[in-house]
């Protein structure tokens, strides 16, 4: 698997301005209006308490300390209540702080909420097509890290943007009105800040870029590697995927080292920029301090206050990283919401409530890729309560078969017919109620065997007990202490294949479905087991149309009708009899199969007659 070519085209993948970016978003901010209105309100008060001190310290020095025509205790009198102004207003802003961070803490978790769920309702109805294409690891990043990384954005940035934003433009007001000239003054740098933000801006997005990009390549291959462990271990390929995750966690450290080097350059440029600007101020308003133009008190309340402007602009860099991983995070997840490989209705759709089982597939063709034929003028039919029977090697097309039924993909050519009705005009969340599928990877859901069996559905106990009969269930069932109420699947009892097979037949019969499909669903299990699985198809497939994929020659002899698979094609076709006389593709797999299955009974028996010699 090249991981790092996935992660190179992630990283080229096109991306959205910020500016669409935050419109996608102010959406699901909408939805928490009221909250937002309310961190919005308390952020004007904390911004005007922040504001406050400043102008009182030009008020004590300019009419207490400095105002040498007022006796002492005067003097003393005045700073003191100006100083118990200033912790109201300290009180005032801690209280409102405090609430805002509730409120937005409130807002950001539901909004989070409904942008994961959204997400994951977005991913229900993808084709399976998309699936194939896409890797577990990454999937599961969109809806976990990227999620949360929006979540630290509207829960610690939003309070920034909200507070400091509001306390920029409040500064800039109150300077001016103050003194128009050295606003003027201090403005000089505003352009060389500006200049300085869009590049780091478009600097540390490509930085995140990397990083989100190779992360996402990480959770896959960690993935993969986690669930191909037996085999790894088994042809010893553990340094060779030691050196491969190294490769990749270097090729993260790197592009981590990269956003750091971009930060640690502009940060400290911020700090200069504030220097600078401090040392015209001193200078120039200074000199209008000499010159009687404007008092002591003015002068330090305006260098205050000029601090204060650039503690916002030193906040937003140093959130920044913060707001651009959030923002890399948004674009991917868009991405995603954006992918629109699903099945769009048909405009005079058919929903049907019950289904008698013919099947036809008429002069049917399928490529996954274009220049690659899968099906090639498929045709059969199937009427109602038969069994047909597909065989052929590996890649011949019959699993696609199935595919092509249950509507996980379309086909490219000719027509696939239920009832007489074009497949493409059927409801699918209709059709999959009247369908059944049993493959060879059964699916356990961590709980009791009774809910795996029944998968959220009502049933009598009565009925429960003739399900797992006819399902060869039982005898598992009454060897176990707590019955059907035993734990099963990650954190309980570990079951066979052959025994999640039986769990499958019996949810088939829980849900009673008028077709069945079972897809290789007799392979890799031991000969007894394969018994009971004969009588557990023998229930399933009674009074139902069913189609069954299988390489075990012996589980199909009993099917109406059996197809041969050769490279998408139908080669052949018939009953058990009318093939066996044609002594063609299926005649040659029978007579290979009795021959391996006699030298087996023959080598058994000899070995048999040697240990008792």
């Amino acid at each position: 698997m090249n991981y790092e070519q996935e992660t190179l085209d992630d990283e080229q993948n096109r991306f959205h301005g910020d500016f669409k970016i935050i419109l996608r978003l102010l959406k699901f901010v909408a939805t928490e209006w009221k909250g937002v209105a309310i961190a919005v309100g308390l952020a004007f008060v904390i911004t005007g308490a922040s504001l406050t001190w400043p102008k009182l310290l030009q008020m004590a020095m300019d009419k207490y300390i400095l105002n040498g025509t007022l006796p002492a205790a005067a003097r003393i009198e005045g700073v003191s209540h100006l100083a118990i102004i200033f912790l109201a207003v300290i009180a005032t802003a801690f209280v409102a702080n405090f609430f805002q961070v509730i409120v937005l803490e409130w807002a950001g978790q539901r909004i989070m909420d409904s942008l994961r769920q959204g997400l994951f309702r977005h991913v229900m109805r993808l084709n399976l097509s998309f699936f194939s294409a896409s890797r577990v690891g990454r999937l599961v990043t969109r809806h976990t890290n990227d999620i949360q990384n929006l979540y630290e954005m509207f829960t610690s940035v939003i309070v920034t943007l909200f507070n400091e934003g509001v306390r920029l433009v409040g500064i800039l007001a109150v300077l001016l009105w103050m003194d128009w000239r050295l606003t003027l003054l201090l403005a000089t740098t505003f352009p060389v800040i500006f200049v300085m933000t869009l590049l780091f801006g478009r600097l540390s997005r490509l930085a995140f870029r990397k990083m989100r990009a190779r992360l996402a390549g990480i959770n896959a291959f960690l993935q993969e590697s986690v669930q191909g462990m037996a085999v790894i271990q088994m042809f010893l390929r553990q340094k060779d995927m030691r050196d491969r995750f190294a490769g990749m966690n270097d090729g993260y450290l790197d592009a981590a080292m990269y956003q750091i080097r971009v930060f640690s350059i502009f940060v400290p440029l911020i700090d200069i920029m504030s220097s600078v600007a401090l040392a015209l101020i001193v200078w120039y308003g200074g000199g209008l301090a000499l010159k009687k133009t404007i008092t002591i008190g003015v002068l330090a309340a305006f260098i205050a206050y000029m601090r204060l402007f650039f503690q916002p602009i030193r906040e937003f860099s140093q959130k920044y990283n913060l707001v651009q991983s959030a923002m890399a995070s948004a674009e991917r997840i868009f991405q995603l919401l954006e992918e629109d490989d699903y099945e769009v209705e048909s405009k005079d759709v058919v929903r049907i409530d019950k289904v008698r089982g013919d099947i036809e597939f008429r002069d049917v063709g399928f490529s996954y890729e274009a220049d690659q034929p899968v099906l090639r003028d498929v045709s059969f039919r199937i009427e109602p309560g038969q069994t047909l029977a597909i065989i052929g090697a590996t890649g011949s097309g019959k699993t696609t078969i199935t595919n092509l039924l249950e509507k996980f993909y379309e086909p490219r050519e000719g027509v696939i017919l239920l009832d007489g009705v074009d497949l493409r005009r059927l409801e699918t969340r209709r059709l999959h109620e009247h369908l059944g599928l049993i493959m060879q990877d059964i699916f356990v859901v961590p709980g009791t065997i009774r809910e795996n069996i029944l998968l959220e559905r009502e049933l009598p106990e009565s009925q429960i007990e003739r399900i797992t009969g006819l399902s060869q269930l039982a005898g598992l069932v009454k060897k176990l202490p707590l019955g059907l109420d035993t734990i099963i699947g990650e954190g309980g009892m570990d079951l066979s294949a052959g025994q999640k097979q039986l769990l499958a037949f019996a949810r088939v019969l829980a849900r009673d479905p008028e077709i069945l499909i079972l897809d290789e669903a007799t392979s890799n299990i031991d000969s007894e087991t394969e018994m009971l699985i004969e009588e557990a198809i023998k229930a399933v497939t009674e009074n139902r149309t069913c189609i069954i994929v299988a390489h075990r020659l012996s589980t199909i002899r009993r099917a109406n009708r059996i197809v041969i698979m050769e490279h998408g094609r139908i080669v052949e076709q018939g009953t058990h009899e009318d093939l066996m006389e044609m002594e063609g593709v299926y005649h040659h797999l029978q007579m290979l199969q009795n021959g391996a299955l006699h030298e087996t009974k023959t080598g058994e028996t000899r070995s048999g007659e040697s240990v008792n010699r």
